[in-house]
């Protein structure tokens, strides 16, 4: 079948506002254009915001609904402060708005009110806003950073302060007070002084603490919003190394604790739902000279996760957990593909025998930094173990070989070969629907790859006559709609690039949509041969989706809702990670204690009190809901008080400078530093 979708538009847009190569003297002749049906249509807004140029950095700040800030490119000599322009309605109208200060970064929105704006001027001023931008004031100078927090904190906003000089060495030295308002700015508490790093993820918030510049960070954590912090059980980071929180959500984190020196790799560790106690999940966990991670949550299937690990002999090889991190397993090599000549079963180096393997490794972070492929591995909550990655097959991940496109139904476990070359790609209705471009690192395109069937099976149409340089692939967030646009630039005979953008509507192709003999049901996680009173079983609960038959060429729709169904699973040891101080047994997987383990006895601060952890060397894993079968002995006692609680200090600034905040629902968690100008923190060391 050859037909393609015939519904499509394209436009050249002539403006430079993305073009960070288009000469000065073109600026004041551009206009300024907006689409809101992704790429379909554009109209001008150039009257709207008096021809003013916006900012190529910051210049766009989009907020909850259809609510839109602009900012514009104004210089900052001989300037008071800076232009915005809001919108209320999508662009449609703006407002004018001359702002009392000049912008650091982007206006950060308050989830609980999008009329509540918050904004860093270039001098270290935090100002406040509850009118959508008409009135600001200033509530606290010399702040470092300000922004969102994630939907877990929706009556927290998160600030960096600093005090006074030394920019250079405050960072190394730790020289950071951790405090809060939750009062937008009118008194203020200590939490903890010697801050050396601080941010959140999922529900939890984090920072590291160093006492002194001789001693090793320490983390602390707290799940309740910063009502309380309690010290990590975990091994500490002396200043040449670094923590780095890989992920988090509700129920535990994903925590990489780097070794000592230039080693790009370091040990990952998982842990329980308060985020205190920590046991090992991975070692030699790849961690790159850009420290950046290879860690991938597969978002298609629950507790589904792909990373990459550095072995002894500097070989790179993926592996993939499908229990939270519990335990890791290299990736099957892809049915449709074979290894070739080049790797064989075994091999001699140094002397020494070495027994070769073939199996699927996939380029994350660490190959796209290096520019070995364009796009890392894609999933979505609504296309059901669906995943999308560039990988190579045979002994370990090679620079040398020229990477191919793969696709997994099933979340990871098994995998097909499907596209050859890099590619961009992108997941559209719900998963009924992948499209690609392929990459051409000079080359120009013309031609779109799509699939209705998961990748078994690829259509080609070419959506231009005139081929362009391909910058982008954009669609609607969500994955559950059926339009594409493919952006990019041609060279005009002036020189100049002109923009193009084209948009390709995919229901004139898919135009039926799904009935119940579309859909099938899937048990996920299950495999061939397994037990099957434990096929299925995966932290503790058996799932079976509906989901679309691959032969069905129909369309899910905007209304595609993933159904499931849940049962509970008999508690086994693949239930539980070994605690604190054990580790699991290769020959036998029982958790037994680490040599250097002097006791079962752990104390550790929990929530302003010093806890004593009896423990019989195992811990269930977060989210874990499995019944009965396999039961260990934990016991906690508390001992004596202790730890982190929020005290009092003085307000930094008078009531009656911001009285116009008044909302006791509101907070801000604020970090002071002994620093003079803008400079951003991070947990890397």
């Amino acid at each position: 079948m050859k037909e393609a979708p015939h519904d499509f538009t394209e436009g050249e847009l002539e403006s430079d506002q993305q073009l960070p190569w288009a000469p000065q003297s073109k600026r004041n002749h551009l206009s300024s254009l907006i689409s809101t049906d992704y790429g379909k249509s554009f109209h001008d807004i150039s009257q709207s915001i008096n021809h003013t140029f916006i900012k190529e950095e910051f210049g766009v700040s989009v907020g909850p609904g259809i609510s839109v800030i602009l900012t514009a490119d104004t210089p900052v000599l001989n300037n008071p402060g800076g232009i915005i322009f809001t919108s209320t309605d999508a662009g449609a109208t703006f407002k004018f708005i001359q702002l009392p200060f000049h912008l650091a970064q982007p206006i950060v929105y308050h989830f609980l009110n999008p009329d509540y704006l918050v904004a860093l001027s270039i001098d270290g001023g935090l100002w406040l806003s509850l009118d959508f931008g008409a009135w600001w004031t200033k509530v606290h100078d010399g702040v470092l950073n300000v922004f969102k927090a994630s939907a877990h904190f929706l009556l927290n906003l998160f600030v960096l302060l600093l005090s006074f000089a030394d920019t250079v060495e405050a960072e190394e030295r730790g020289d950071l007070i951790l405090k809060r308002t939750k009062d937008l700015g009118k008194t203020f508490t200590i939490i903890h002084e010697d801050i050396y790093s601080f941010g959140y993820i999922g529900a939890f918030l984090f920072f590291s603490v160093m006492e002194d510049p001789r001693s090793p960070r320490v983390m602390y954590f707290s799940s309740d919003q910063g009502d309380t912090f309690s010290q990590a059980l975990l091994p500490s980071a002396s200043t040449e190394q670094f923590y780095s929180i890989l992920d988090g959500d509700e129920d535990m984190l994903f925590l990489h604790v780097d070794n000592p020196g230039d080693t790009f790799f370091g040990t990952m560790y998982t842990s329980d739902d308060r985020g205190i106690l920590f046991s090992k999940s991975l070692e030699r966990h790849l961690f790159d000279g850009h420290r950046k991670s290879d860690f991938t949550n597969i978002t298609s299937l629950r507790g589904v996760y792909l990373t990459n690990k550095l072995d002894v002999d500097g070989r790179i090889k993926s592996v993939i957990s499908f229990n939270r991190g519990g335990t890791w397993r290299p990736l099957k090599k892809p049915e449709n593909i074979n290894c070739g000549d080049k790797i064989k079963s075994v091999c001699y180096i140094e002397k020494k025998l070495i027994y070769l393997s073939c199996n699927l490794h996939i380029h994350g972070e660490h190959s796209r930094n290096n520019h070995i492929v364009p796009m890392v591995t894609l999933s979505e909550p609504a296309a059901v173990g669906l995943v999308i990655a560039h990988g190579s097959v045979g002994d370990s991940l090679s620079s040398s070989q020229n990477p191919d496109v793969f696709v997994s139904s099933d979340g990871g476990y098994n995998w097909r070969g499907t596209l050859r070359g890099p590619h961009h790609y992108t997941i559209l209705d719900s998963g009924g629907l992948i499209v690609a471009v392929e990459a051409h690192r000079e080359g120009q395109v013309k031609t779109i790859k799509f699939s209705t069937d998961e990748g078994q099976c690829w259509k080609l149409y070419n959506f231009t006559d005139q081929p362009f340089f391909f910058a982008g692939l954009a669609s609607e967030p969500g994955t559950n709609a059926m339009t594409v646009s493919v952006w990019g630039f041609r060279p005009e005979e002036d020189g100049q690039p002109m923009w193009v953008a084209v948009t390709i509507d995919f229901q004139s192709l898919i135009t039926r949509e799904c009935n119940d003999n579309d859909y099938e049901e899937w048990l996920a996680h299950s495999t061939e041969g397994g037990d099957s009173e434990r096929n299925g079983c995966v932290l503790g609960v058996k799932e079976t989706y509906r989901r679309l038959k691959k032969q069905s060429l129909c369309r899910n729709g905007r209304s595609f809702v993933v159904m499931k169904k849940q049962s509970p699973c008999l508690c086994t040891r693949e239930d539980f990670l070994c605690d604190f101080g054990y580790y699991r047994h290769i020959n036998t997987s029982e958790c037994v204690r680490q040599p250097n383990a002097a006791n079962k006895t752990y104390e550790l601060c929990l929530n302003g009190e010093e806890d004593e952890l009896l423990t019989e060397g195992y811990r269930k894993v977060p989210s874990d809901r499995c019944e009965g079968g396999f039961s260990p002995q934990l016991i906690k006692q508390t001992v004596k008080a202790c730890g982190i609680k929020p005290s009092p200090a003085p307000p930094a600034m008078s009531t009656s400078s911001v009285t116009h905040f008044d909302t006791p629902v509101s907070r801000l968690i604020v970090l002071f530093q002994s620093l003079l100008h803008f400079i951003k923190l991070s947990l890397f060391g």
